[in-house]
């Protein structure tokens, strides 16, 4: 059990010149560890508990109290991921057909999970070559976003990649079954608008390219 006393203590902890949009400190109390994070809207202390450590993911059990209540989370933990928005030579978007257990293949943008500690961007240049034989230039952000919020800490990283160079040298991992699809912008549009683009990375990246162009 969390003591309140030391909760209520830690949660006067204020930076007094400037709001804190995120601070994370690390205490022990009766041998356990805990974590206090302070955000802009909530002070939320948690005690942890690891039940499952994968090649490419953790799951763990999150105790803890948000603004005074008690509540429990479960949480798989994931290093993040970088997708990559490119077009070839003739202006078609680089798709890849990639099986994707249990829902069979999927179209979508290439990707690829981080490295421990790895910089996004790192990860968006050696992905977008490994699964497509592209080699890109520069790399412009185009959206951080959450597929899935409440029980995942997966930030997935878009970007738009650009000044493209077909090296064809493909460096596809033993367990990814794939192959490089390329289809016009307005085609892959109205497949999104239609429902036949199941995959969330690229709809969001596609739609944001769109909208900062204005080309819907």
């Amino acid at each position: 059990m969390l003591n309140l006393d030391l909760v209520r203590g830690l949660q006067l902890l204020r930076c007094h010149h400037r709001v804190i949009w995120y601070q994370r400190l690390e205490f022990f109390q009766t041998g356990e560890l805990y974590t206090l994070l302070l955000t802009k809207k909530a002070q939320i202390v948690v005690k942890k508990k690891k039940i499952y450590n994968g090649r490419i993911l953790d799951l763990s059990i999150y105790n803890g109290i948000v603004e005074g209540r008690q509540v429990r989370r479960e949480m798989i933990e994931h290093r993040g991921a970088a997708a990559m928005l490119a077009f070839d030579e003739d202006g078609c978007v680089i798709l890849v057909r990639q099986h994707r257990f249990p829902h069979g293949y999927v179209l979508e943008i290439p990707a690829g999970t981080l490295e421990v500690q790895e910089d996004p961007v790192k990860c968006a240049f050696r992905e977008l070559e490994e699964e497509t034989g592209y080699k890109a230039k520069k790399m412009t952000h185009l959206i951080t976003y959450y597929p899935s919020i409440g029980y995942n800490t997966e930030a997935i990283h878009c970007y738009l990649a650009s000044d493209l160079e077909n090296t064809a040298g493909m460096k596809l991992d033993s367990d990814e079954i794939l192959s490089v699809v390329k289809i016009k912008l307005d085609e892959l549009l109205d497949m999104i608008k239609a429902g036949k683009i199941h995959d969330s990375k690229t709809i969001c990246a596609v739609l944001v390219y769109a909208a900062k162009n204005r080309l819907y």
